[in-house]
């Protein structure tokens, strides 16, 4: 099997594409993982892969636990590798185009309700730390904003004087969001504090230890640490925090749109599945509201 055209693959993605690195992670992931099953088939070249090994494929993927969205992920991976093969004339069919991921229930994560977002984004500042991860949650509460957004935040990227930020989200789309007063309050607090962990001519909003741009992981940890140290239910991480954003907007503004623009999602479906509405609240609506949701009285 020729390994090389794997890396060529995720080259062009980095380069002409221009990918995000958390995206080309998974594409790698993706591939190595399809590599390493079609050496057990014993199969020298990629042109020999048929529909049949796909499903064997995704069939392994399925008894190994993955989720349906995680199987689906790897065949959109494959079938854009082989779409770059065809390009380059190295194959002449997509074995992946006709086989489907099987469905499973999508697992969201548990939001934080209002009191334990307070008890979360009010623990005290003491230092340039705190400060930073304060700030840090406060302001993807507030905008609802993706990890990847967060760490690829630059001081030019703030507006306080309009209240608002711009941020690069997927496919490298701009969008400005405002900036809620909680979070502008924590924002000014850790410029503040900023320049006792920022190299000098670090542009990085939110920087680590070393000086230098903060990493997701870093921030995943930072996130973890506060949720146990305060007790929060559950494990506190940045995607919760987005998730409660999305949720309290929608709950209480009703308004799916504009949600749908906060979050960045192209397609409204995929707001649809990150917020959750209580039902009995919405039989409650519609009951109050239908004109003919009761029956009628008998006479």
């Amino acid at each position: 099997m020729n390994e090389p055209l794997l890396e060529q693959f995720l080259y062009y993605l980095a380069t002409e594409r221009q990918l995000s690195a958390n995206t080309l992670d998974n594409y790698s992931r993706d591939l190595v993982r399809l590599l390493t099953f079609v050496e057990r088939q014993q199969l020298g070249e990629w042109s020999s892969l048929t529909p049949k090994h796909i499903r064997q494929f995704v069939a392994q993927l399925h008894r190994q636990g993955l989720a349906g969205s995680s199987i689906q992920r790897s065949l959109s991976s494959i079938r854009s590798f082989y779409r770059y093969l065809s390009r380059e004339q190295l194959v002449t069919q997509n074995p992946a185009d006709a086989v489907q991921a099987p469905k499973s229930p999508r697992k969201l994560p548990h939001t934080l309700d209002a009191d334990q977002i307070s008890h979360l984004l009010d623990l005290p500042v003491t230092d340039a730390v705190s400060a930073r991860d304060v700030a840090m949650m406060e302001l993807i509460y507030s905008s609802g904003l993706r990890i990847s957004e967060l760490v690829g935040l630059d001081l030019h990227s703030l507006d306080l004087a309009d209240r608002s930020l711009r941020v690069e989200g997927k496919g490298r789309k701009e969008r400005d969001l405002p900036i809620g007063g909680k979070a502008l309050q924590a924002i000014d607090r850790w410029l503040d504090f900023r320049h006792e962990l920022a190299g000098y001519d670090e542009n990085a909003l939110f920087v680590s230890m070393r000086g230098s741009r903060i990493t997701v992981r870093a921030v995943q940890q930072r996130m973890d640490h506060w949720g146990k140290r305060l007790d929060i239910q559950g494990k506190v991480h940045p995607h919760r925090l987005r998730h409660s954003f999305a949720s309290h907007m929608l709950e209480s503004s009703g308004d799916l749109r504009a949600v749908q623009e906060l979050l960045g999602h192209e397609d409204i479906s995929t707001t649809q599945i990150y917020t959750h509405l209580d039902f009995q609240h919405l039989m409650q609506v519609y009951e109050g509201a239908h004109p003919r949701a009761h029956k009628k009285d008998k006479k």
